[in-house]
């Protein structure tokens, strides 16, 4: 084959290798690649919600902020998500995945390393908003990259591999900043940013091992390199099974190597991709006030003692694994209904009910109603919910913009969260707690809604069918 393939060539070999790898019967990516895509999530998530416990009212006293600069702070991190999605997402369209992955990592890891050594609020807004530019290319590569490497049958359950370790970091590692900053909070604070860094230097390193998607090689024109990839991956795929390997059909499409952006001129990729924005803008708008600030508003309550407010970090740490069992249970049901129905689902069972819940709880200081609210959030709140709207950013999309319309979605949507979390305590104080809490739950459930009636169903269908055959380029 030649060096440089004819358009028709690159047309006709995308299709047969997207087919190869789509009747795949298991998944053959090697186990270091599986673990620095989860370790990836791990962090991110890690990230997420640790940094409402590093600021919670117990160890807030030592980093030398307020509350008020701490919210800035918690704000700035998730305002650094936009460019960090956007930027980063146009970058793997244009040049890959993979050297966008080991990027996102070294952002991630110099931001916290940063963090845990601040000694002031500038630096801490700072090292936070390149923190947030890290993590937020590596939740939009994350499952660009695994969609785009593992086979339509099951493609929900294999994606639900990675998040259940990624998951982890939102279940576990709660948990145990909870117990360091109760441990030592002088300090304890710092020890849970420097966790963070560590594990993402770490992760970048076994991320230069990775390679790149077959799907982008191809659309490269990089065809001889894809090919391989994919010979290695059928072979891997008759060992792990004992049989051969089933027919594949390619499909009668054409693909191109686009600009990016062009997406937004297809009308039906248009509307998919503005309403997944919607949807998880408002899913951010109520989600990460509960996950970063919950505790920073519990502490404030003139009806808890200090040891009380102890007890509810220390709870609240402990809910955090109701995360990682979540994404471990819907794993048994994501092939088996709808990504949209589902999604709905998720929206108002775990978060809408899950903070009332916990805030009534809260407010009354009723420990088990508090922490069945907590539980409920993070098992299906947010087990669910993230990984949800991650499929559907990614599913509904050409190849040749995948990571572009999904960093748009998910980038242009953490405005709901640096939003949500700059103004939820202020309208607290002046409409209360409860209506507050639940009113910012409420506009994700209808967008949840909306979502049945846009995105087509997804489940065991081919990337290249739903997007390119069906939906043009």
């Amino acid at each position: 084959m030649s060096d440089k393939p004819t358009k028709e060539q690159i047309y006709k070999k995308v299709a047969e290798l997207t087919a190869r790898i789509d009747r795949l019967p298991t998944m053959v990516l090697p186990i270091s690649v599986i673990l620095a895509l989860a370790f990836g999530y791990f962090i991110a998530l890690y990230d997420v919600i640790d940094i409402g416990i590093a600021f919670s009212g117990t160890s807030l006293p030592y980093t030398g902020l307020t509350s008020t600069q701490a919210s800035i702070v918690v704000s700035m991190g998730l305002a650094g998500y936009i460019p960090g999605a956007i930027l980063l997402g146009f970058f793997a369209d244009k040049y890959g995945r993979k050297p966008m992955l080991m990027f996102t990592a070294l952002l991630t890891a110099i931001g916290s390393l940063g963090n845990a050594l601040s000694f002031n609020f500038p630096m801490f807004i700072v090292f936070r908003f390149i923190t947030g530019m890290g993590i937020g290319g590596d939740l939009i590569l994350v499952p660009t990259y695994i969609v785009e490497m593992v086979p339509a049958v099951k493609r929900g359950q294999y994606f639900n591999l990675v998040y259940i370790a990624g998951w982890a970091g939102l279940g576990l590692g709660p948990f145990l900043a909870s117990v360091i900053d109760l441990l030592n909070p002088a300090i304890g604070w710092r020890v849970i940013f420097l966790i963070g860094a560590t594990l993402a230097f770490i992760v970048l390193i076994i991320r230069s091992h990775a390679s790149e998607t077959v799907r982008m090689l191809a659309l490269k024109g990089k065809l001889d390199e894809a090919e391989k990839i994919v010979a290695e991956m059928e072979e891997k795929a008759i060992q792990k099974t004992g049989m051969p390997l089933p027919p594949y059909n390619p499909l009668n499409y054409k693909v191109e190597e686009k600009n990016p952006f062009s997406v937004f001129k297809n009308k039906k990729y248009a509307i998919r991709i503005i309403s997944v924005m919607l949807s998880i803008f408002f899913f951010y708008f109520g989600e990460y006030p509960y996950l970063t600030e919950f505790l920073l508003w519990a502490g404030g309550l003139s009806n808890l003692t200090k040891a009380q407010i102890n007890e509810l970090t220390f709870l609240y740490g402990l809910a955090g694994v109701a995360t990682f069992l979540g994404a471990i249970a819907l794993r048994y049901i994501v092939e088996k209904v709808r990504r949209a129905i589902l999604t709905t689902l998720a929206y108002f069972v775990g978060m809408l009910l899950g903070v009332l819940i916990a805030t009534i709880g809260t407010i009354n200081y009723n420990v088990p109603l508090a922490f069945v609210g907590m539980l409920l959030t993070n098992f299906i709140g947010v087990g669910w919910s993230n990984q949800l709207n991650y499929l559907n950013g990614t599913e509904n999309v050409p190849t040749y913009a995948r990571a572009t319309s999904f960093a748009f979605s998910d980038g242009a949507a953490h405005l709901g969260a640096a939003i949500s979390t700059a103004i939820i305590l202020p309208i607290i104080s002046s409409i209360g707690a409860l209506p507050t809490w639940v009113l910012f739950q409420v506009p994700m459930v209808i967008m949840g809604i909306v979502l049945i009636f846009v995105l087509p169903n997804t489940i065991g269908q081919s990337l290249e069918k739903i997007n390119e055959a069906e939906a043009g380029a």
